[in-house]
């Protein structure tokens, strides 16, 4: 085994033997991982997905809430009328319910990009509402989390960290380069505890 010596020092002022400090060779190995989706891909299947529920209002709730003579408008002292607190389930189970059975929307399909968790296990309920209900009620309140994908690594949003999720291409790779470090033994082999 080829080592190199270096002298310990000792904490009495002694000098102690050498210690061999063991070589190690780099390993670098080409990987490949699916392309985080970045910004505006993002925002685009965001619109997509806006134009659907705008499209399923206009075709199903406002017809229903003129046939049941219920307002539309609400009175301008009121924030929330019936009709708004309506979209706003109807959105939250769209993102909710599509994220969690198909990892994607529509706008997502569309775009090509999909959710995925980080430990690239399934998505989890938790998960789930995590990102799309407490998730996006803060960045839309703040507006700027939207912006951390513009400098984050993985290109995520503030919704994103919370629920440890992160958006990637279906179709689209990039080369990723991984380092591993062994220990390099020659001559005598190590092998169940004892030496060959």
């Amino acid at each position: 085994m080829s080592e190199h010596i270096e002298q310990q020092p000792d904490l009495t002022g002694n000098s102690t033997a050498a210690t061999p400090i063991p070589d190690y060779e780099t390993i670098q190995t080409e990987h490949y991982r699916a392309k985080y989706a970045g910004f505006w891909t993002r925002l685009w299947a965001y619109t997509i997905d806006l134009l659907v529920l705008s499209a399923i209002s206009g075709i199903i709730i406002k017809p229903i809430f003129r046939v049941a003579g219920w307002e539309i408008t609400n009175p301008s002292f009121f924030f929330f009328s019936t009709y708004k607190v309506t979209i706003l389930i109807l959105m939250l189970l769209y993102f909710a319910l599509m994220t969690k059975y198909l990892q994607q929307t529509v706008g997502k399909m569309i775009m090509g990009i999909r959710v995925v968790a980080k430990d690239e296990g399934k998505l989890t309920w938790g998960s789930v509402i995590f990102r799309e209900v407490i998730g996006r009620f803060i960045s839309k309140m703040l507006v700027i989390p939207y912006l951390l994908v513009l400098f984050m690594p993985r290109k995520e949003a503030l919704h994103d960290l919370f629920a440890d999720t992160v958006v990637e291409h279906e179709h689209s790779y990039e080369k990723e380069m991984v380092v591993d470090y062994r220990k390099r033994i020659e001559g005598q082999q190590l092998q169940d505890g004892t030496i060959i």
